[in-house]
């Protein structure tokens, strides 16, 4: 602080027992008249109970308000006292009090564009040539303010400046064309908010704004910028403008409450002085544990501080202001205004001035201005933001001086409409003590913010400044110390990091909270920040927590394969064992047995069976729609090859034990070289009903993804399962003719019955072919196949096993009993009448 500050501050608090004349300072004549308005007061008189269109008054001063308009009076002051801006031109000035209410910054905005002279608004089709009481309005400093004013004011393309409003709204050039500003707007801050939270790592964090329109704004687009990034919002909330709303309270306990169940660490805070200290002082009644709070220039550098009993509590404060200088000479300028005030004669001088800019129906109305000392505004001013009003005044002056055509030597006198300055304030850069300025396409200075963090140190508040926000974030961390119990840097997370292969799997109703979860089987985690799994592709598998699929392997029946070379060795002996059987019964087909049963019938049916044996090999190795399709035709072939053998040696026994009358005369159709004829027959009809299988729809390979983990399973699915149950029934209804035929007939002790081979033959059939459909249906694996393998096997087994074992018993062991009185229903033997 410079010696003459400190001896105005001693001589104005002396001084300030009396009223000064600082109201009258506010009203200047000029050439060209720049209208102000600034919030000198707050807390306005309760407007609900208003019921007439009265002048509205606030109750108490607002310092900071008081300050900037000294700024604009000083801007302009120093402008008219140098001669190489407006040489021969004098700016005016009149400044009103906004009280931060729309309703009080509204009237003397009408008043701004009521016709130089007048105090009337001139209704006329073109305003071209209309000239307002103003040439250029200063402020207001809120964003909603703004926005009632802009509008107003764009109609008249009067440039207006503001020195606070940062709302993204007003950058839109189409509803708001003359309205300019000299801080940044809303969206450079939340870039910076964002930065500053990843720098940290803090992904946890609540936000709160207050319920006005730069606290909406502000927190629309922050959550708009964070998008789905890593940052998550564990609490959003508005609180009161206005405090001192009966509401209020409640409000404030309510997002205390919920901000401590949330258990974040980071809050970001957009709000303007009021209702930010309202939610601090709340958060320290109610115990709230300390906190990061993040700040904006609304209420990081007002005497919020030093107000509010037990601050320190509250934690950790960082936040972003205007990257601004100081204005060279403003605090000697204020200190020495404040001194002059309390003279009779300089006082006598202002209010002359004051009563010569027209206005009889409105006053600056700043009676608490008059009793205000340096004493009382001295910390205050020494760290309030003036460069945003300072540059507002300037670049008026300066588009003022372009659309004047002035030189050095002068300025020419000329009437010059409001809307006239827009060109050049939209193209000319400006230099303000050194530094240049320009108005960019949404008619903002970006000058960028400073990263500032409260430092206490015995009880008093130092603003530190640890980073800075152009277009990058520049950090120093070693300047910060976190007030925690261990000071070191907290953490605020709500999840951590995935690995790969797991999805976010959200927790309550925060969008971003979420625990870790594995990918199921078959599924897969395409990127770290999926939430859900994606499924592989019909053709692939993937295990679980797997980052990719892999394609599937073919599962089939393998000829290397421990269960396939098993069967083999199986079909191998049964071969075999039929081959043998038929060399042997070859060796005796004139024996009475092989005649008995059959003669060269037996080799035929023992010749099927090798087929179908054989035809095992089919359901091994790779399938395909041939495979598949020739697998059931000549199981279904051979098979009704052997039963239809059967069929014939049924029939003869039917006739010869059933109906002896007439046996003599039929059997010549089921014996001898007919018998061949029938079996012909029968084949005949197995392949009308394979050519329908064939027709309708023959077996096909199907993949099977779902029976395997990692493979996909070959089968041989049937499409028509009429021709199915066709070609098969027909096989087992000719086996039902032959069952029948053969389980009534009775056995005589002496003798051999063939009829007993037959039914049993059959009925092994049966059962294999139960067992068969009832596992098939359930398997769902490779098995499928090595069960159609043993159920032929079985079959052919089952059928060599009781039919022709036991005759090769006879003829190897008991040739003494080859003999035709032997068996039992032979041809050559006649019929005995009712058995016994």
């Amino acid at each position: 602080m410079t010696p003459e500050l400190l001896l105005c501050l001693t001589f104005g608090y002396a001084a300030a027992l009396e009223p000064s004349c600082l109201s009258a300072q506010f009203r200047r004549p000029g050439d060209y008249v720049i209208g102000g308005l600034f919030p000198f007061g707050m807390d306005t008189i309760n407007l609900t109970a208003r019921s007439e269109p009265t002048l509205i008054a606030c109750e108490r001063l607002f310092v900071d308000g008081l300050i900037w308009a000294l700024g604009m009076k000083f801007a302009i002051d120093e402008i008219n006292n140098t001669t190489s801006l407006l040489p021969g031109v004098e700016l005016g000035y009149d400044i009103y009090d906004t009280c931060f209410e729309p309703l009080a910054a509204l009237q003397p905005s009408l008043l701004f564009v009521t016709r130089n002279g007048t105090t009337g608004i001139g209704v006329e089709c073109n305003y071209t040539d209309y000239q307002p009481r103003v040439t250029a309005v200063i402020g207001p400093h809120k964003s909603d303010l703004c926005l009632l004013t802009a509008k107003l004011f764009s109609f008249f393309l009067i440039p207006q400046v503001s020195y606070g409003a940062s709302s993204e709204k007003l950058s839109n050039e189409e509803l708001y064309p003359s309205f300019y500003r000299t801080v940044p707007s809303d969206k450079n801050l939340v870039e910076a908010v964002v930065l500053l939270l990843n720098e940290f790592g803090w992904k946890w964090i609540a936000t709160i704004g207050s319920d006005d329109e730069y606290g909406r704004g502000a927190q629309e687009l922050f959550l708009s910028t964070i998008g789905n990034g890593p940052i998550c919002i564990a609490y959003e909330g508005l609180i009161p403008s206005d405090p001192t709303d009966p509401k209020a309270k409640k409000q404030l306990e309510e997002t205390i409450e919920y901000i401590n169940k949330t258990n974040v660490n980071i809050i970001v805070l957009f709000a303007f002085q009021q209702p930010a200290q309202a939610l601090l002082e709340q958060s320290i009644k109610m115990g709230l544990s300390k906190k990061v709070w993040i700040g904006t220039e609304a209420w990081l550098l007002s005497d919020i501080a030093t107000s509010i009993p037990n601050i320190q509590s509250i934690g950790t404060v960082l936040g972003f202001i205007m990257q601004a200088s100081t204005v060279p000479g403003f605090q000697n300028y204020v200190a020495n205004l404040l001194s002059s005030v309390q003279q009779d004669e300089f006082c006598q001088e202002s209010r002359e001035l004051y009563h010569r800019v027209s206005s009889d129906t409105l006053g600056t109305q700043c009676k608490q201005c008059d009793h205000i000392s340096l004493h009382d505004i001295s910390s205050i001013l020494s760290h309030s933001q003036i460069q945003p009003v300072y540059i507002a005044v300037y670049s008026v002056a300066y588009a003022l001086h372009r659309a004047l055509g002035c030189t050095h030597q002068g300025c020419p006198k000329a009437s010059i409409r409001s809307w006239q300055l827009l060109h050049f304030m939209n193209t000319v850069p400006f230099t303000v003590n050194g530094q240049s300025f320009k108005f960019d396409e949404s008619h903002g200075t970006n000058t960028g913010y400073k990263l500032i963090f409260w430092h206490w140190e015995n009880g008093s508040l130092t603003h530190v400044p640890v980073g800075d926000y152009q277009e990058s974030l520049n950090l120093n961390k070693s300047l910060i110390r976190f007030h925690t119990a261990d000071q070191k840097e907290p953490t605020s997370e709500c999840f951590t990091e995935c690995e790969p292969g797991q999805i976010r799997q959200i927790k309550g109703f925060h969008l971003c909270c979420y625990d870790c979860t594995d990918c199921p089987e078959n599924t897969f985690c395409s990127s770290e920040d999926s939430s859900t799994c994606t499924p592989c592709l019909e053709h692939q598998w993937s295990p679980a927590r797997s980052t990719q699929c892999y394609d599937r392997s073919e599962r089939y029946l393998r000829w290397n394969e421990p269960l396939v070379v098993g069967l083999l060795i199986s079909m191998s002996i049964i071969s075999s064992l039929i081959c043998l059987i038929a060399v042997l019964f070859f060796k005796n087909l004139q024996t009475p047995l092989v005649k008995a049963s059959g003669g060269n019938l037996n080799l035929f049916a023992l010749f099927a069976l090798l087929l179908m044996c054989l035809s095992s090999c089919l359901f091994v190795g790779k399938p395909s729609n041939n495979l598949c399709m020739m697998q059931q035709i000549v199981f279904a072939l051979c098979l009704n090859a052997c039963f239809s053998t059967f069929f014939t040696k049924s029939l003869e026994i039917v006739l010869l034990t059933e109906f002896p009358c007439c046996a003599r005369t039929a059997l010549c159709w089921v014996t001898s070289s007919r018998a061949w004829l029938l079996v012909t027959l029968c084949l005949l009809t197995e392949c009308l009903f394979c050519f329908c299988y064939l027709r309708l729809g023959p077996d096909y390979v199907l993949p099977d993804y779902s029976s395997l983990p990692t493979e996909v399973l070959l089968t041989c699915s049937t499409a028509s399962w009429l021709a199915f149950a066709l070609m098969h029934g027909y096989n087992g209804c000719l086996a039902l003719v032959c069952f029948l035929c053969t389980f009534m007939v009775q056995s005589s002790g002496k003798k051999y019955n063939i009829a007993r081979g037959i039914t049993f033959a059959i009925l092994i059939y049966f059962i294999i072919w139960i067992f068969f459909v009832a596992v098939f249906a359930t398997l769902r694996t490779v098995l499928r196949a090595a069960i159609q393998i043993c159920t032929i096997l079985l079959v052919s087994l089952g059928v060599v096993g009781t039919y022709y074992i036991p005759k090769c018993y006879i003829l190897l062991l008991k040739p003494d009993l080859n003999r035709e009185d032997y068996f039992q229903y032979s041809t050559k033997e006649e019929p005995e009448g009712e058995p016994q």
